[in-house]
């Protein structure tokens, strides 16, 4: 019998919130199956089984704030019986204690009395009801015991934590989660960083011959010859592919190449498209669109957001001419790629127009050095001029 429990979705994820099972007591699950889905700060995740066997119990409820590692069910190994104990369920993310002592809270607005014995005057029940202040809890201090707005405000500068405070939205969350991540990453990775300019105007010229009369849905991008590319490249210099742990460097055995996906009103993901090194450039290209459309419905999977071992963020055919990124950890380089720029370039004894790409790659000293990270630029460089060769 095994505890299938929550995994780490990230260097920035320390809980996550269960939203939905999609599996019941008694389902055959296998490996890679989507068993559950997560609400992070990241968005909703499918969390994937990582064994074969039948589901014995859910140990978690909907809705519930979970820490990673917590159990979320028993899964019996094939030919197991069950025991004979179960594990309690677990229980939610214990709420934080305050740093400061909190006042006792006030009334709701609802519980504000306004009946003929209270003696306030108007600013008074105007200032009460927005703070939420009971009027009949109070003793007024003009003549005759009546309420005035000194006595509300006295009440609301004695309990100033009081009024909640507006939830963080989860565009804020993603935010803090991003900030954590990144922070995290500067202070414990020693990044170098190469940069070179890239004549891509044969690229340009082969996507331009490629795609006419082709209809819009089914067009190659340059994005797509970017990660092929960054792929290509990847399979010679491995050193750059893999993850970055306690025991050292790892090099991964296949190139999962994480595509840094921009999320409508602001946030970043970097999803990974699996095994990308047995991907053709059309495969390639029809993966990174499922990746953006299930990254931004928030449909993606644990094994997408966790398994990455390089990443490559480009800014697309309009926007800056460079960029430079931090590498996410525990991957040990990035691939950074600017919009497309005219420039003026040698070509034997002319000058001429071409369009032109700025690469950054973000490395780990720890791991590289100058010499492979110019290798693998130049590795870049002869795929992506010879796009027929991707």
């Amino acid at each position: 019998m095994g505890v299938f429990a929550l995994p780490s979705l990230g260097s920035d994820m320390d809980a996550g919130t269960l939203v939905e099972w999609l599996v019941s007591p008694g389902d055959t699950v296998h490996r890679g199956d989507a068993v559950a889905v997560i609400e992070t700060q990241k968005g909703a995740i499918e969390i994937e089984c990582f064994e074969d066997g039948t589901v014995q119990a859910l140990l978690a409820e909907t809705g519930k704030e979970l820490p990673v590692g917590a159990p979320l069910a028993m899964i019996l190994a094939p030919g197991e019986s069950a025991a004979d104990e179960e594990p309690e369920p677990i229980s939610a993310v214990p709420e934080p204690t305050p740093a400061v002592p909190v006042a006792e809270p006030l009334p709701a607005p609802a519980a504000v009395s306004r009946g003929a014995a209270i003696e306030a005057s108007p600013a008074a029940r105007r200032r009460a009801l927005d703070l939420g202040v009971d009027l009949a809890a109070l003793t007024g201090s003009f003549p005759g015991g009546r309420i005035v707005l000194a006595d509300v405000e006295a009440v609301a500068t004695r309990t100033p934590t009081s009024v909640p405070a507006k939830p963080p939205s989860a565009m804020e969350e993603m935010r803090k989660a991003i900030g954590s991540a990144m922070s995290r990453s500067k202070r414990t990775i020693p990044h170098f960083y190469l940069s070179q300019s890239i004549d891509v105007q044969p690229a340009m010229d082969w996507l331009t011959a490629h795609n006419a009369g082709t209809p819009p849905a089914d067009r190659i991008l340059l994005g797509a010859l970017f990660v092929r590319a960054a792929v290509r490249a990847a399979t010679k210099v491995k050193v750059m592919n893999g993850h970055y742990g306690d025991q050292g460097f790892e090099p991964a055995k296949s190139v999962n190449a994480g595509v840094a996906v921009a999320l409508r009103g602001g946030g970043l993901v970097a999803p990974a498209l699996m095994d990308a090194e047995r991907l053709g450039l059309r495969e390639t290209m029809a993966g990174m669109r499922d990746l953006v459309s299930r990254a931004r419905a928030g449909r993606l999977s644990n094994s997408e957001m966790t398994r990455g071992t390089i990443t490559i963020s480009s800014l697309g055919e309009t926007g800056a001419e460079a960029m430079t990124g931090v590498i996410y950890p525990p991957q040990v380089a990035l691939v950074c790629l600017g919009a497309p720029q005219v420039r003026p370039w040698v070509i034997g004894d002319g000058i001429v127009p071409r369009q032109v790409v700025t690469l950054t790659l973000c490395a780990d000293h720890r791991v590289s050095d100058g010499r492979q990270a110019a290798r693998y630029i130049a590795e870049f460089t002869a795929a992506i001029t010879d796009p027929e060769s991707i």
